[in-house]
């Protein structure tokens, strides 16, 4: 066992899980991002931001003001008209969640081309100001930011740029190494309307990049446009809300990527990849002002000035709806106001840089502990480990996002953790499951398999005391074994009488016998205990015929090599006898206590005065309905006083050498009746079958002056 390769495991299953869990932190499969950002999801709808009256607003272009205004497109005048009013009340910037790729088809001169008008009424529109140079104007010196689309793999027409092309009132600057490779790569963007791009005072991206399953956990801040930095609307309008013109990007290496983007007085941490995790809030109605009340007029100038506002939409006609964390559907400018927000407010959710280190270093110990103690120590001190670690693991991950505002990832350390436990406690059970049949097989060495099994499955018999019960008893004993001992060398016979016992207890085990004991070379065989069993008369029959014929075989092939291994002599009897466990608190042993065990004794014994090799009582023969048998006769064993009615059971190899069982039970009977010819009856049979041990027997006793079948038994 010490050998065994499951021992082995013990070492090396904790290490290879703690192997598999290190590697898959590194490789971040896409499943355990899921799980990942669903713990982080939760987290959010356990404790979302607390709203503080950042001044950042939406206008929102609602299903009320399109119901008021008309459908979207509105006229680039009304757009203009929207701007002026909110530059009227003092707002620092506006940022358009919108994209103007196109001209403006309600323009007096694209209404004049549309209708295919002639003469001085085409030239009176054509004369009248373009909607787009209104916006235009308006657009001059109000702080408007306006958003251009990121794509890959460019579509023709709707205004499609590549990066060289868009117009970019900003500049950056790095602190450290380029991030360009670190950003999110694009090639092209649909950009508004050159007119307007120069009116703007910024251009910002609209593009998200949202995880697997569309939810959007974080805003990019930077990224990149045909190698070139590029920012997004919030980016972008905070830089124009400040007056600022430069972007700094701080880099901790080419390893590493971003750390952090400062933009006027804001320093910003975001992810190496330029964005920046939003903890987002519940739905706050101040949050949300609808364009028709601005255009209105109904929305006071203090509610607005200073403020930044982003212009988007929130009418499910327009397809501008984003998932959030927070389980329900916002419209896309609603993630970088509320980016915004938490970048005025001051206060960040971060995944910082040693997290990974922190995660490596629970799933190396939390991994190992668990591995090991679920390798070796019971169920319960393994379980009760591994649910420790996971509550600490799991309340740490909370405590840190509720407390400090980071984000740290517990799923997949306690992912390895319960894989660990799982595993071990498998490989454990199955190494404990092959331990138990190696000690019972071993155990089973010294005790009868039947009655290992009862304890496995009964363990409350493991106690002292017994109970009454009928069981039959086979008794055997070896002749002449001490003669043999003397005779040749004791290595080689105890060699030939190992051979013999295991052999013998075998045949008594597969007829499900139990071993009472062993006593040098004798064998006590016990059936019907501990399992009950109906036919123990028969099985001890069945098992004393086994038993004598490979003995005979035995010492038959044995003597033909001039060893001189005797006989084997069998008793087999059947009684009421107190079975169970016998001792102490030391020690104790399971036997059975009763006189018919030393009548089963006896009755090998007397083998030896009878010439036979099988003694078999009518206790025994009783349950043995199909069982040959001859009678013996009644002994009275040594000190007993009654007598018992013995047999010889009969097996084809002794009949051929025996006189005919009619004929010897018709002999019988006239010696049980004292009929007046029976000895004269044995007498003719011994001369006829001189190798008939019963025959001799009776033949002698009857030419000594004896009468009946009564033997009184003077010796064992």
């Amino acid at each position: 066992m010490k050998n065994s390769p499951l021992k082995l495991l013990r070492i090396l299953l904790p290490i290879a899980s703690v192997a598999l869990g290190l590697a898959l932190l590194l490789l971040d499969p896409l499943p355990l991002q899921a799980l990942r950002n669903n713990l982080f999801d939760q987290y959010q709808r356990w404790h979302p931001r607390d709203y503080t009256d950042a001044p950042v607003r939406i206008i929102d272009i609602d299903e009320a003001s399109l119901a008021r205004l008309g459908q979207w497109p509105w006229p680039r005048t009304r757009i203009a008209e929207l701007v002026e009013k909110l530059h009227a009340s003092g707002v620092a910037a506006i940022g358009f969640d919108v994209v103007f790729a196109e001209p403006d088809r309600t323009s007096p001169q694209a209404m004049a081309g549309l209708w295919a008008l002639k003469g001085p009424l085409r030239n009176a529109l054509e004369k009248l100001p373009d909607n787009d140079q209104v916006l235009a104007h308006s657009l001059n010196g109000a702080g408007v930011v306006l958003g251009f689309v990121l794509q890959n793999a460019a579509l023709p027409g709707n205004n499609t740029k590549a990066g060289t092309d868009l117009a970019r009132p900003f500049r950056y600057i790095n602190a450290g190494e380029p991030p360009g490779r670190w950003l999110h790569e694009y090639d092209s963007a649909v950009t508004s309307l050159l007119l307007l791009e120069k009116a703007a005072q910024g251009n910002g991206a609209l593009s998200f990049v949202p995880d697997g399953d569309g939810v959007v956990r974080r805003v990019p801040l930077v990224l990149s446009l045909a190698g070139a930095p590029v920012p997004s609307l919030a980016a972008e309008t905070l830089r124009v809300a400040q007056g600022e013109r430069n972007y700094f990007l701080k880099t901790a290496g080419r390893d590493i990527g971003l750390t952090e983007i400062r933009i006027g007085q804001f320093r910003i941490p975001t992810t190496a990849h330029g964005e920046i995790w939003v903890h987002y809030s519940r739905d706050i109605p101040n949050r949300y002002l609808p364009a028709w009340k601005v255009l209105a007029g109904q929305i006071p100038r203090t509610l607005l000035d200073g403020d930044v506002v982003l212009i988007g939409s929130s009418a499910q006609g327009l397809m501008d709806l984003r998932f959030s964390p927070l389980g329900r559907i916002m419209p896309g400018v609603e993630a970088h106001a509320q980016a915004l927000e938490q970048i005025l407010s001051g206060r960040f959710l971060q995944r910082p840089g040693w997290a990974r280190a922190a995660e490596s270093i629970a799933i190396l110990v939390g991994g190992l502990a668990i591995g090991l103690l679920a390798m070796r120590a019971s169920a319960l001190i393994a379980a009760s480990v591994t649910l420790g670690f996971l509550g600490i693991v799991l309340a740490g991950g909370w405590y840190a996002f509720r407390e400090h505002e980071l984000l740290l990832n517990t799923a997949t350390p306690a992912l390895v953790f319960a894989f660990t436990f799982v595993l071990g406690s498998l490989v454990h059970h199955l190494m404990s499951e092959r331990e138990q049949r190696w000690i019972r097989d071993m155990f089973s060495r010294y005790v009868s398999p039947n009655r290992v099994d009862y304890l496995v499955d009964h363990p409350e018999a493991m106690k002292l005391g017994g109970s009454l019960q009928e069981c039959s008893f086979v008794f055997t004993d070896l002749a002449g074994f001490t003669t043999l001992m003397e005779g040749i060398d004791p290595g080689k016979a105890v060699a030939l009488l190992n051979v013999y016992l295991d052999r013998m207890i075998a045949i008594a085990f597969r007829h499900e016998g139990t071993l009472d004991r062993i006593v040098g070379d004798a064998v006590a065989i016990m059936f019907s205990a501990p399992v009950p069993q109906a036919d123990h008369r028969a099985r001890a029959l069945a098992c004393a015929l086994e038993m004598d014929a490979f003995a005979s075989e035995y010492s038959d092939a044995l003597n033909s090599q001039d060893i001189p291994f005797g006989k084997t002599r069998i008793g087999i009897h059947t009684g009421e006898v107190i079975v169970g466990n016998f001792g102490g608190s030391t020690m104790f042993d399971y036997r059975a206590l009763g006189d018919p065990i030393n009548t089963a004794a006896r009755l090998e014994s007397v083998n030896k005065h009878l010439g036979t090799l099988i003694c078999l009582s009518e206790a025994t023969l009783s349950g043995c309905p199909d069982a040959e048998a001859r009678p013996v006769g009644r002994l009275t064993l040594k000190g007993k006083t009654q007598s018992l009615q013995i047999y010889e059971p009969l097996t084809a190899a002794r009949m051929a050498h025996y006189a005919p069982t009619d004929a010897y039970r018709e002999a019988y009977r006239r010696m049980a009746d004292e009929a007046p010819n029976a000895a004269e009856v044995f007498r003719d049979l011994a001369a006829r079958y001189p190798d008939d041990p019963l025959v001799a027997l009776h033949h002698r006793r009857l030419s000594e002056g004896a009468h009946g079948d009564l033997m009184v038994m003077s010796e064992k």
